[in-house]
């Protein structure tokens, strides 16, 4: 836009507060508000910065919004930047939460890690339940996966769905494996089960001991027995539970109030914020504490220009996120900055809507924002794959993706593999795998599996949920076949494919051909990866155990057979081995490598 051109514009605008745009191409490239519209818009023909300077000669035109007051301008740009991202603004891109612990409100309590608490009974919450117990946020997820097994390994705590836990007639491997106490069955009652789980609340409300003792005494008994490995597992397993209550947690979830000192203490809600700037971007830390307890954590990103309207761009970033965030959120009693935003209006905004904005120098509050700064520091928030993989096929956000794959050897020993990664994590208890008729027809085989999983589920067989997007390990023609399967079945669940030679996955409408570095491609591709791993691993079982021409060779018994054809892939790379390589392969000493050479 030319400047006279903007001069002659800003000389039409009212003198009243509101909230104008610079466009080009139909998009928008800026958004500001202003107390007074021509005096702002008129700035702009002498640019402060050599960013702004480019996005007036970029902007094709204006268009304003007038307001009746300073706070509508403030949140009407505030949404407006949200809903547009316009590329000279600063903008908030994603907010990914912290792992939690949750002990469900079910009248059978289960423990879970989860970053939407209540998501299963929020819907249909169960008569009778409590209210859900809710622990963390916890930055270490590796670490919090290591203390919930170490819970329900002690405590039997159960970990299934609602659907699965109902109507049992028979426990679950979990109840072999020593982690669940099988309540669905009776095998423990009621009430002992009640006393379990309120053992393994008190450890997560930090009596350490009630999860500790009991691991050190089997770690000790153990090591008595001689089971060296299990006592080994046992002690990594007691480091991490007894540092899982580290000092940045206790500095926020001590038992004192948060009046304990005076500061705020008619306050039950207060977020705590820390920004820390990187480039081009910077990151946002959110504490919440309710009544002294941390309960909510998150991290959010924020891509920003280097010179941030010419001031101190912490400020400049504050000043930005708050209205950004806030408008569309509850607002705590009290926010506790690092520093102080650069716009005034944003403060006299927050605290005209009843909320105290202060920059504590000490005390409980400054090691609170010092925390939040910390946790700003790890780094930049990744975006968020799974919606990234939805907003790309047109389907909701696939939470649940399962992956099928096919396995065979020249149309022998066919087998299909289905495995389900849940927020990206496998699931491995719905890993399911399916012995197929020996074919040497790849389609056919995806068709055969597909319509076995599609079957199950409409017929109500399967006890697993239908997944939010099925991916198959192939091109055009398996997607094809399990398009075909769906429609046949009458399963209503989307579909799309992922070839290894290329990458490009493939939909019933059009072909992506993501970036190598793309999130949602990795997704993808793990899922693939995961699909692949688990045919393969099944069809060398079934290969194995098949009858080969070494059965008949004196001095190769069944375990030196598997061997033999692991080491070597087929008979026939076998009967092409040298004897030295023979010899390689344990069992198979001198005599025995002759034998093979000369019988086959």
């Amino acid at each position: 836009m030319e400047v006279d051109t903007l001069r002659e514009r800003a000389a039409e605008l009212p003198t009243d507060p509101g909230v104008y745009q610079f466009q080009a191409d139909d998009r928008v490239l800026y958004v500001g508000k202003a107390v007074d519209l021509r005096s702002r818009v008129r700035s702009y023909t002498d640019p402060r910065s050599d960013r702004i300077g480019q996005m007036v000669a970029r902007a094709e035109s204006l268009d304003v919004a007038v307001t009746d007051t300073e706070t509508q301008a403030l949140l009407l740009e505030a949404n407006l930047i949200k809903r547009h991202q316009p590329r000279y603004n600063v903008r908030l891109k994603d907010d990914k939460s912290y792992p939690l612990v949750e002990f469900t409100d079910h009248d059978v309590p289960r423990i879970e890690i989860t970053r939407d608490p209540g998501s299963e009974t929020r819907e249909a919450p169960k008569a009778g339940g409590d209210a859900a117990t809710i622990f963390g946020p916890f930055t270490d997820k590796g670490r919090l996966e290591t203390v919930l097994k170490a819970v329900r390994e002690v405590y039997g705590l159960r970990g299934c769905s609602e659907h699965k836990y109902q109507d049992r007639d028979r426990p679950c491997l979990d109840y072999e494996m020593g982690l669940c106490s099988a309540p669905c069955t009776g095998e423990i009652d009621a009430d002992s089960y009640r006393e379990d789980v309120e053992a393994a609340i008190r450890f997560f409300e930090g009596e350490t001991g009630v999860l500790a003792d009991p691991l050190r005494r089997a770690m000790e008994t153990a090591a008595q027995e001689q089971a060296f490995e299990r006592a080994a597992n046992l002690r990594d397993q007691l480091e991490t539970v007894e540092t899982i209550h580290t000092d940045s947690e206790r500095a926020v979830a001590s038992g004192d109030a948060a009046g304990a000192s005076g500061e705020g203490s008619h306050e039950a809600v207060a977020d705590v914020l820390g920004v820390a700037v990187d480039g081009g971007g910077a990151t946002v830390a959110r504490l919440r504490s309710e009544g002294g307890q941390l309960v909510d954590r998150s991290r959010h990103s924020l891509d920003a220009p280097d010179d941030s309207d010419g001031s101190d761009r912490v400020a400049a970033l504050l000043a930005a996120f708050l209205p950004q965030y806030y408008t569309e959120r509850a607002l705590p009693d009290a926010i506790l900055l690092s520093e102080r935003p650069a716009d005034d209006d944003v403060i006299e905004w927050l605290e005209a809507e009843g909320v105290a904005v202060r920059i504590p120098g000490a005390g409980r509050e400054a090691t609170l924002v010092d925390l939040a700064l910390k946790n700003a520091r790890q780094g930049p928030v990744q975006g968020d794959p799974l919606a990234a993989l939805g907003e790309a096929f047109g389907i909701d956000r696939p939470r649940r993706i399962e992956g099928f794959d096919v396995s065979h050897s020249q149309g022998k020993a066919v087998v299909g593999s289905n495995v389900c990664f849940v927020d990206e994590s496998a699931e491995t208890g719905d890993y399911r795998r399916k012995k197929l008729t020996d074919r040497n027809d790849d389609y056919a085989n995806m068709r055969e599996l597909i319509a076995w999983r599609a079957t199950r589920a409409v017929e109500g067989r399967d006890d697993r949920p239908d997944p939010g997007l099925l991916l198959v390990d192939g091109g055009e023609g398996q997607l094809g076949a399990a398009m075909d399967a769906l429609e046949t079945t009458g399963w209503d669940v989307p579909a799309v494919a992922l070839a290894k030679d290329e990458e490009l996955v493939v939909t019933p409408d059009r072909v992506f051909d993501w970036p190598s570095d793309a999130e949602q491609l990795h997704v993808c591709q793990r899922v693939r990866d995961e699909a692949h791993r688990f045919a393969v691993q099944y069809h060398q079982q079934l290969r194995d155990d098949v009858s080969t021409a070494l059965d008949g060779v004196p001095g190769v018994g069944p375990e030196t057979r598997k061997r033999l054809l692991r080491r070597f892939g087929s008979v026939d790379t076998v009967r092409a081995a040298s004897k030295a390589d023979l010899r390689d392969v344990d069992g198979v000493g001198e005599k025995t490598a002759a034998t093979i050479a000369d019988r086959l």
